[in-house]
């Protein structure tokens, strides 16, 4: 099979997770719908609950607003403040902005999904048996993804392949930064505590991997069945499997 060299002395790799390790229609298509569907029915039952309350918050400040408080001000009843956040979250979702309080928010819904079988996270083929070879291979392998923490470790412990969690030492979200900014994978470097340019990171997004090299990291594009049309790779290394990555 086809492979690229791994980049010399590399010893972390960093993922990305839809259109890398899974695909695009599976967020789409399945993830998405399930939050769309179940949304209401999960403001009800935990309107009153304390996890609620900060994700409710930060939905607020994302909104722009000084605070949950400010934001709902001229609602004057619990059903009004559910029907708004209800209405900004499928806002969100439409427009596919990488909100924390939306994925936050997704992530505990997506929770009883998963718990009851519902949900089963749908990875390509190749994932599973290089995420192995690199574990054996002594690589850190870590995740860098929009969706919250709680949602990478749902997603990745109930596969149809089962529970992958145990390969992966770290996860990030965006309480650590945007993915389209350097800051945000330098801080991933020190957090992995290796020099950036020890640090493969994959994912199908341009402005991803132009923050991530230009933090100093390697890169590589996933091109996967599915995903958007590239216009350019613009520089990058792309790859259409992970078996692509060579670990010797």
């Amino acid at each position: 099979m086809p492979q690229t060299d791994k980049p010399q002395a590399t010893r972390g790799i960093l993922l990305d997770i839809e259109g890398t390790t899974s695909s695009v229609s599976f967020v789409y298509d399945v993830m998405f719908p399930y939050v769309r569907k179940h949304l209401s029915a999960y403001l009800r039952q935990n309107w009153a609950e304390d996890h609620l309350a900060p994700v409710l918050e930060q939905i607020a400040k994302d909104a722009g607003a000084d605070s949950w408080r400010d934001w709902t001000a001229q609602d004057s009843s619990p059903e009004a403040r559910q029907a708004k956040v209800e209405a900004e979250i499928n806002r969100l979702m439409d427009s596919d902005i990488k909100a924390t309080g939306l994925k936050t928010l997704q992530g505990m819904i997506w929770k009883s999904g998963f718990d009851s079988g519902e949900l089963v996270a749908d990875l390509f083929p190749d994932v599973p048996p290089a995420l192995a070879r690199w574990k054996a291979d002594g690589l850190d392998i870590r995740i860098y993804s929009s969706g919250s923490i709680a949602a990478q470790k749902l997603f990745f412990s109930h596969t149809h392949q089962g529970d992958l969690l145990p390969y992966f030492t770290g996860h990030y979200d965006t309480t650590i930064g945007s993915k389209k900014e350097a800051t945000s994978f330098r801080r991933i470097a020190e957090d992995f505590a290796l020099p950036p340019a020890e640090i493969l990171f994959v994912s199908d997004l341009i402005p991803e991997l132009d923050a991530a090299r230009e933090a100093g990291m390697d890169t590589r594009l996933s091109n996967r069945p599915g995903n958007h049309p590239l216009e350019s790779e613009n520089g990058h290394t792309a790859i259409t499997s992970f078996d692509q990555i060579s670990t010797g």
